[in-house]
């Protein structure tokens, strides 16, 4: 891996991701949600600098520290042209792009669904991705924006990874997402993850990084098989209770 990721809970239930670049030392944020909490984990990881915001999409809990950071450092502030719509932007990034932390590429890759203007960023080579909030640990992102259509295409393309590709999410919604997945599939292979996440959350630990192979074969949204079912089951979820 060509990133050090360091990840710690915002807001009330966002995760912050601070990453260094081994090779140079360059850090970079995925998204803003707390400028204070940012600030404050550089300080206690001792990196010393903080050069790039890197913004999935435009939500105020992606985007509202963007000011206050680049304030703070001088960082330069990079993400989709939607980002104009709540906080600072610097450079525009969109489907195709490479944006370098140091000496790490990251490809920028369109994912509308959430927001139209949603990208999530790959490292290709260090087999690792951070998409917002496109894919959560069994979940996905509600469709604020986007058709469902539009957000089958965005996770299909995520499918194409490899299964070891390691899911950085910006949200723990595991719980409830766990109830949901449970109340579709009765496998007892899914029993038993659901389980050990349980454990991991009352112990306090985060359910985030996932992998694109485990989310491949539990998270009810990736196993959809087509835009229909995943339509029926993204709504189903907008109305469950369990």
């Amino acid at each position: 891996m060509t990133l050090d990721v360091h990840l710690f809970p915002c807001l009330s239930d966002n995760y912050g991701l601070l990453v260094r670049d081994r090779a140079t030392g360059t850090v970079a944020t995925i998204d803003t949600p707390d400028a204070d909490r940012i600030l404050e984990a550089l300080d206690g990881l001792g990196w010393g600098r903080l050069d790039l915001i890197l913004n999935t999409h435009w939500h105020p809990d992606h985007t509202g520290g963007n000011a206050a950071l680049k304030a703070a450092t001088g960082c330069m502030i990079h993400g989709p042209e939607e980002v104009r719509r709540a906080a600072p932007l610097d450079h525009v990034i969109a489907d195709g792009d490479t944006v370098s932390v140091g000496k790490t590429r990251l490809q920028v890759t369109a994912a509308p669904g959430h927001t139209l203007g949603h990208v999530v960023l790959h490292d290709v080579e260090g087999r690792m991705a951070f998409v917002g909030d496109v894919l959560f640990t069994l979940g996905c992102g509600r469709l604020f924006e986007g058709t469902p259509d539009q957000m089958w295409t965005s996770l299909s393309a995520l499918l194409e990874w490899p299964d070891e590709t390691v899911i950085w999410c910006a949200h723990e919604y595991t719980a409830a997402n766990a109830r949901f997945a449970l109340s579709l599939d009765d496998r007892p292979a899914l029993n038993a993850h659901v389980e050990a996440l349980m454990r991991q959350i009352e112990a306090g630990r985060p359910t985030v990084p996932t992998t694109i192979g485990v989310e491949r074969r539990f998270n009810p949204f990736l196993t959809a098989g087509n835009a229909t079912t995943f339509a029926d089951r993204r709504a189903a979820k907008d109305s469950f209770r369990g």
